[in-house]
């Protein structure tokens, strides 16, 4: 085969008509050949991808490459920051001889361009705080955070399904702290219907919670909760916004920041409407450090993603996760990314070889290269790139020198990334922490009722009188409709359901309007 076969191929293959994202030039033999470029249809970036590689061979470049310019596209993307290195996103980059020489070989011209970013984190330190109620991450993902094993995760079900039958509000893990506490002493009896539980086993739970505030998750935990329709917004130039979640503070949890992710994913599928293909997605989502997830995961959380993954690409969302090699993803969730850029793999033990011999084996056959030795041939910022076309079938694997960001390469300075946060609508709007009535002072006014002498015991949780709610307890419908944000919401509140992950939404009647 020549370089104009190779070349035809590679044209052929990645030829395609409307919006597309650039990634680079084909390589053959190590050089730039043709004139064909790599690129990948806008319309296909909801139908999820891999970016793979070992460390330092360019997959956090990719990231930045293919965020940068759906933002340009007016696309918004949604990216988690581990080591604090992608801050850089904001600001434009900085030309450098090995830039021009890869833009002259690429044959396009560098033109720095900023993306404009939410920093958003889950400690409050590095970003806007962004929080989640303990009644909405559901017990699926909750037992995931606090790495339960299976008695202990179906008890700590067994805890949400009375809380939302009761409609006692878990917003933060005091709340849980005090329903443990409550069905271990005088509400003990209200169990009968719903099964028993060990004691042994809550006290593993409570010790669970404390070592997870004590790790400062309790930040985390609370209100006001994030709204998912924020990651879906524009500038008023009509570019997508990027929101970074910075996790350099706290890299050393990863079951809280993962679990969280997911939390947004399956939260996004609730509420977002079907929408079928689109031309553009309504948002594309990077997992970073994908493997992280996956680790010691039971077989019905890994079940749950899987459904996450399948589902949520109707919804206009595309998912890339990103890790060192594809054996990090559980086989049935690669099998739904059909876009991949693989970065080059080292095999210096038994192991990798084993993994560089996986990976090979999940690519298209390819008459103009040898998989395996290419695959640790490739050079920093280059890989091996497969895609689907809009036919739905696999490109030829290619090659390629993948395009620098046109975004810095690097951190932001932290005075130039706070300054940025302050000034966010989003943190006017979440930074002040909210604490509403919940299950801890349903059952504290509940005690109190009780240990009063000559006076009635307040009644139980859940408990009603000539239909209206009991002295004390939380309005359920009240208090979600409030957290939705709607009057219709307001109306049925009452029509709770827990989805995937037992996240909890409302009916479809109930989504909010203004998501779509």
């Amino acid at each position: 085969m020549t370089s104009r076969d190779f070349d035809e191929t590679i044209r052929t293959g990645y030829d395609f008509e409307g919006e597309t994202i650039l990634l680079g030039a084909p390589l053959l033999d190590g050089k730039v050949t043709g004139s064909a470029r790599v690129r990948v249809p806008l319309s296909m970036m909801n139908r999820h991808g891999l970016i793979a590689g070992a460390t330092g061979t360019g997959k956090t470049k990719t990231l930045q490459v293919m965020a940068g310019q759906l933002s340009a596209a007016g696309v918004p993307v949604f990216l988690a920051d581990l080591k604090g290195d992608l801050s850089g996103i904001a600001a434009p980059g900085v030309s450098n001889s090995k830039i021009e020489e890869r833009c002259k070989s690429i044959g396009v011209p560098f033109a720095p361009s900023p993306c404009p970013v939410e920093f958003v984190s889950l400690s409050g330190e590095t970003g806007t705080p962004i929080r989640a109620t303990v009644s909405s991450f559901g017990p699926l993902l909750l037992a995931k955070a606090l790495d339960l094993n299976d008695t202990q995760q179906s008890v700590l079900s067994l805890v949400f399904k009375f809380c939302d039958d009761k409609r006692l509000l878990l917003l933060d893990l005091s709340d849980l702290r005090a329903v443990l506490q409550y069905l271990t002493g005088e509400g003990a009896a209200e169990l009968a219907t719903f099964g028993g539980m060990s004691k042994a086993t809550v006290g593993v739970l409570l010790r669970k919670i404390v070592e997870m505030e004590a790790q400062g998750a309790s930040r985390f935990f609370g209100e006001p909760e994030f709204e998912v329709s924020d990651l879906l917004r524009k500038d008023p130039s009509g570019k997508g916004i990027v929101t970074a979640l910075e996790l350099s503070d706290i890299q050393d949890r990863p079951a809280l920041f993962s679990t969280f992710l997911m939390w947004l994913l399956a939260s996004l599928y609730h509420e977002l409407p079907e929408v079928g293909d689109l031309e553009r997605p309504k948002l594309v989502f990077f997992f970073d450090e994908a493997h992280l997830l996956f680790e010691d995961a039971s077989k019905p959380f890994l079940q749950e993603v899987e459904q996450v993954v399948r589902l949520v690409r109707s919804k206009g969302v595309g998912v890339f996760f990103v890790t060192q090699t594809p054996k990090d993803v559980p086989a049935d969730i690669l099998a739904q990314l059909g876009n991949r850029v693989q970065h080059a793999l080292r095999a210096f033990t038994p192991d990798d070889e084993k993994a560089l011999r996986a990976t090979a084996n999940t690519f298209p056959r390819s008459e103009f290269y040898d998989i395996p030795k290419a695959l640790t041939s490739l050079g920093i910022g280059e890989a091996l790139v497969t895609i689907l076309s809009p036919r739905g079938t696999p490109t030829p694997v290619v090659a390629t020198l993948m395009a620098p960001p046109t975004s810095l390469m690097g951190p932001i300075p932290p005075a130039d990334l706070q300054a940025r946060v302050l000034a966010s609508p989003l943190h006017k709007e979440y930074a002040t922490a909210v604490d509403r009535e919940s299950a801890r002072e349903v059952l504290e006014a509940r005690a109190k009722g009780a240990g009063q002498p000559g006076s009635a015991a307040a009644p139980a949780p859940g408990s009603h009188s000539a239909g209206k709610p009991a002295a004390g307890e939380p309005d359920v419908a009240r208090q979600i409709g409030k957290a939705l944000g709607s009057p219709l919401a307001r109306a049925v509140g009452r029509e709770l359901v827990r989805g995937l992950f037992g996240v909890l939404g409302v009916s479809s009647s109930t989504r909010r309007r203004r998501l779509w």
